[in-house]
Formats: C-alpha cells, structure tokens, sequence
C-alpha cells in the first residue's frame, strides 16, 4: 500500500512539473509570428518603413513578422480590426497621425477610442511636410506667400492628399493665420496633387518631401518652409515654419506601433525594447532620411503623450474648421 502511495506521489509531483514546465512555455513571447496591421495600402510610405522594421526586428526575435495591409476608412477599418484582437501581443497595428489623432474627431463614429482602446509601444517615425509652390509663383518666403494670398481674389488654393490629410489640416491653419479666404481642393493622393502644383492649377501644396523633392531638384517647385519644430538634414538650407514666421504651423505625420488594451505590461516593455532597437539600426535610419523623416523610438509613455497632444491640437482645428469624413 506505501509503495502504491509513493507512486501515486511520484505521478502527481511529475505532472506537476510537466504543466509548470507547459506554462513557462506558454509564456514565453514571442513563440509565434507577430501581423504587424498597415492601414493604408501596400506601396505607399508607411509600407517600406515597417516591411525594413519588421525584417530588423524578426533576426533579433527569431519568429517572422507578418505585414497585413488593411486600407479603407481613413483607417478605421484596420483599427477597428486590430481593437477586437486578442490582447496578446500578436496582433499589431502601426498607427499613424490620423487614424489615431484626427479620425476621432473628424468621424462621428470611428468605432474605436484611440486612447482607451490601444495600449502604446512606440513611435518609429514622424515625417514632417513642405510648403512647395511652382517655380513661377511670385512667392519666395512664407510672408511672401501670405502676402500673395491677401492680393488674390478668393484666396490661394491650396491642394490636399484628401479631405482631413495632414495638408488639408495646414491649409487650414495658414488660412486663419493669415486672415483671407483660401479654397481647399482634394485629390486622391498626393501625386495628382502635386501633377497640378506643376500645372499651377492650384497655388500651393502642403506634401512630404518624398512626392515633391524630385521635381524641387530640378526647379519646377519651390519649397518655403518645414512643418516641423526643426530642420530637415536632408533640406537643412529650409526653415521650419516657425523660423518663417508662422509659430504653430506645425504638422508632422508619425507611424507608430499599437497593441490592443490590455496586453500584459512585460508584453509591451519587450516589444517597445525590439521595435527600438530595430529602427535604430544604421539601415531603417538610412531610409527615414531618404524620405525626409526622422527616427523616433521613443517609450510607451511618449507615445501616448504624443498621442494625446495630437488629438487636443489637430481636433480643435478639425472641429474649427468644420471637416468632417466624407
């Protein structure tokens, strides 16, 4: 009876070990591929950043990071996805200034709260604008362009990537501070916007480096100003719009990394620890200069300042301004 007691004892202390041993596996992250959720379709500038992203980070966390493009929505359709995710830290979604700055004030309902329901890891980039003007037009300076706007019947008009876009929201700005009627003109992009820039069909385009430095380095546009708190290396001779000055005039579109809320702490402080060192690596910080941005990776809680920031600043001149999602 003892050595049936024993055995017994023996079994129960060897499943024992064998289920602690199960959980600890369990635990380990990450010990499955990571989606890495895009809203915005394959190609465009959100998309090379988190394709050389995710290839840094998958060598160092030995598990692959799946890119998922879901556009549609302003974004809302991705965010949406990624909010109703498992809180594991295997569904991701790489925001962006408007999916999780504007979209909360310019939809009457976006379906999710950008604050409440994602939970941080890290800004990578912010990608300033430019104020870019055709070669032609008579304005050399930013006081020269507001001086121009008040001479023009009606106002400049000024060409956006779409109603709600980083250049709609600057259009905007400009056009209160200098205190004159401007006509805001969407495209659906900022290639065709640009097309008409060169045309001077329209008197001025707020755009990144990326879409309208080509045609700056051949002297069919001029660019006046950055929309950022500071110079750009790659056009280190151009002020900030501040240093124009236009304090306030400020507009920068950063991408970042989200989990849905409720992901574990240890989860988000491993995670914000890979997706910092991988955008710093010499090759991503290559490519965000080359595209006129800036390296961020900062920490959870900057993020969710910046996050915060945004929405109070960029709301208000939504809400001003009267835009609202078409």
């Amino acid at each position: 009876m003892n050595e049936l007691v024993k055995v017994v004892t023996y079994v129960v202390a060897a499943i024992g070990l064998l289920a602690t041993d199960v959980a600890r596996a369990q635990d380990k992250f990450p010990s499955r591929p990571i989606t890495a959720v895009i809203p915005l379709p394959p190609g465009g500038s959100a998309d090379p950043v988190m394709r050389l992203v995710g290839k840094q980070m998958e060598e160092s966390i030995k598990q692959p990071i799946v890119i998922d493009n879901r556009p549609g929505g302003g974004g809302n359709i991705a965010a949406n996805y990624v909010k109703q995710a498992e809180p594991s830290g295997y569904t991701l979604i790489m925001g962006n200034t408007s999916t999780h700055a504007v979209n909360a004030t310019m939809f009457a309902n976006p379906g999710f709260d950008p604050i409440k329901d994602f939970q941080p890891i890290t800004t990578l980039v912010s990608l300033p604008l430019i104020v870019v003007v055709p070669a032609s037009s008579p304005a050399k300076s930013m006081a020269e362009l507001a001086a121009f706007a008040k001479t023009k019947p009606g106002g400049l008009t000024f060409g956006s990537q779409g109603v709600g876009s980083g250049a709609h929201l600057l259009g905007e700005m400009f056009k209160r501070m200098v205190g004159v009627p401007m006509v805001h003109v969407p495209y659906r992009g900022a290639a065709p916007a640009i097309q008409d820039l060169l045309a001077a069909r329209v008197d001025v385009v707020f755009a990144t480096y990326l879409s309208a430095g080509a045609h700056v380095e051949v002297g069919k546009l001029r660019i006046l100003a950055v929309t950022a708190g500071k110079r750009s290396p790659l056009i280190p001779n151009i002020p900030t719009t501040a240093e124009a000055g236009f304090p306030g005039l400020e507009y920068e579109l950063w991408y970042g990394m989200l989990a849905p809320a409720g992901t574990p702490a240890p989860v988000i402080k491993f995670l914000n620890q890979e997706f910092v060192k991988a955008a710093r690596t010499p090759a991503v910080v290559e490519m965000a200069k080359q595209q006129g941005a800036d390296v961020v990776a900062n920490t959870p809680d900057e993020f969710a300042k910046l996050i915060a920031s945004d929405m109070a600043r960029l709301g208000k001149v939504v809400k001003d301004a009267g835009i609202k999602a078409d």
